[in-house]
Order: structure tokens, then sequence, then C-alpha cells
């Protein structure tokens, strides 16, 4: 309850807020399940073998069945349990290790290509994608029926509101939280920023200043990032928020998922946010960043979809 309104606003978190529940004896349910299955297992073998054995054999053949199903029940390791890693292990060895872009399908070498050695590494698959397509509004296609927009987002400061105005934003927050229906992701990052590219874009948008000294201030501004940027690893810090639509939606999950994105932006927009749903120039930066984290990836600037073509300033196709 609110007794002081300029008193910011405190809630406890458990630390422990996505742990899983435990079901009995402090053991989760999925532990519960492996336990109970190699118990079942052990009480079979017993029943089966025990009158043919004498009892040490039997009890030194279940004891390996017992040890590795209480490893796998409550061991962990790299933040998984044991038997969710062992899983993950599983399909890594499983799965192709070499995959080529080619959404067409792969074409069979020619006759007068030399063969492959076999111990010339795995044979490539095709790279299969998450996204499928993206349009011109900025919908995701995601296959099977299924679509996603993105809401990009600034960050509001509220460690210098009053306590009122703190209050005020946590119910807008809350409120967006209570209204959806349908899956959310929301990402922040920070990423390094690509000063040269501003650069650019001020050299020559000062050359066509009409004043002089405009200009020189243009081009003071841009030595000053140059500068920066060769001293210093500038960030900045990103908001995006995705909308899915299910795959249930059908033909409608692209319209469903539109819709849901700009609920999302005129919801945060409340907070007192810059809030703006991504078209597919957009979209496709965002996404041209987010695979390589590790460059350079301004992806404040549109880029050209898959499907569209780039032209020069005559309109000839390249």
């Amino acid at each position: 309850m609110r007794t002081d309104p300029d008193a910011p606003p405190r809630a406890r978190i458990p630390a422990d807020v996505e742990a899983p529940d435990k079901l009995m004896y402090n053991l989760t349910a999925r532990q519960v399940a492996i336990l109970t299955v190699a118990a079942v297992i052990a009480y079979g073998l017993w029943r089966a073998v025990g009158p043919l054995l004498p009892v040490p054999v039997t009890v030194a053949g279940l004891i390996p069945i017992a040890g590795v199903a209480v490893v796998l029940a409550l061991g962990r390791r790299d933040g998984l349990s044991l038997d969710a890693w062992f899983l993950a292990a599983i399909r890594h060895r499983r799965a192709p290790k070499r995959a080529v872009p080619a959404p067409e399908g792969q074409s069979q070498p020619p006759a007068w290509a030399p063969a492959a050695a076999a111990d010339q590494g795995p044979t490539p698959v095709v790279l299969r994608l998450p996204a499928h397509a993206i349009a011109a509004s900025g919908v995701i296609d995601l296959g099977n029926g299924g679509a996603a927009c993105m809401v990009a987002a600034t960050t509001v400061n509220i460690g210098l509101r009053t306590g009122e105005e703190q209050w005020a934003l946590l119910d807008a927050y809350a409120r967006w939280l209570n209204s959806l229906t349908g899956p959310v992701q929301v990402v922040v990052s920070a990423q390094r920023v690509d000063l040269s590219t501003h650069t650019a874009r001020i050299s020559d948008a000062a050359a066509a200043r009409p004043h002089p000294a405009l200009a020189d201030a243009a081009f003071d501004y841009a030595d000053f990032l140059l500068d920066l940027a060769a001293r210093r690893d500038p960030l900045w810090r990103t908001v995006t928020v995705v909308c899915a639509a299910a795959a249930a939606a059908g033909s409608g999950a692209g319209t469903e998922a539109l819709r849901r994105a700009e609920h999302t932006a005129s919801a945060l927009a409340a907070l007192g946010g810059t809030t703006c749903v991504l078209d597919g120039a957009a979209v496709t930066g965002v996404l041209t960043a987010a695979t390589d984290p590790y460059q350079y990836g301004d992806s404040s600037w549109p880029r050209a979809r898959p499907d569209e073509p780039v032209t020069t300033t005559e309109g000839r196709p390249q």
C-alpha cells in the first residue's frame, strides 16, 4: 500500500523467481519423474532376476542404475540439469555442422567437378533460418503461419522522478503487461556505434550548408566524432520489443502481429519514451546487426530487404 506519495516504490523480488516449483521432498517434478522411472526399472529387475541370483549380486547390479538416476536428477553443469545437458549434447552431436544458404535447394555439382573426398568435412545441408521473409511493412514471416513485428523504444529515467510519478510509470507498464494476449520478447542490448557512418553523413551535409560558419561547425563536430571513435569504444543501448502472432492465426498472422506491435508502441509511449513500429528496411538492419554483435552493426539506417532490388541514383538495378 502507498502510504507516502513521495516515497519511491519498493518491492521484494525473490532471487529464485525462475526456479521450478518443488513437488515433494524439495524435488522438482522433473527430478521426481527421473527417480520414479529409475525406481520402477530397478524394481522390475529385482523381481525378474532377484529369485535367480544372490542378493548381493542383485544389489550390486542395481547400484549403477540408482547412481545414474541420482546424478541425472540432482547434478548440474553450466547452469543446466544433467539430463537437459546430455539431451542438448546429443542434439548437437546429431545436428549438421555445415549449413549453406540455399533456399532453392542444393544442386548437384557438374560432372567435370572433382569429387569431394570423404575426409574433407561433413556434407553441407541447407541453412534454415527462423525468419523466412520480411515484408515491406516490417512483418517477419516465421513459417507455418506464424509472424512477428518489432517495436523500437527508448528508455525512461525513472530514478529522477518523484515517488508518485514512479508509481504512475509502473502502473502504465503493468497495464501493458496485463493486456498482452500473445508471446512478447523484450530485448535490451548494448551495441557498438559506428561513428564513421555518422561522420560521413555530417560531412556530406556540411558541404551543403549555406553559411561557412555552419559548415565549419559541422566539420569540427565530425572531427570530434572521429577522435571519440579512436580513443573510446562508444556504445548505445537499444530496446526492441518483438510481438509475435500464434501460428493458429493462419493467413491473418501478419495482420495480428502488426496490430499487437501498434498496440505495444502506443502503450509504451505513455511511459514518456519514443516508440516506433519498425518497417521492413529497419527490421533488416536490426536482424543484420544482431547476427554479429561483435562488429559495428549500426541499425539506425535502413537496409534493403533480401527480395528488394537495389538501384542507383539513375534508377538502374544493381
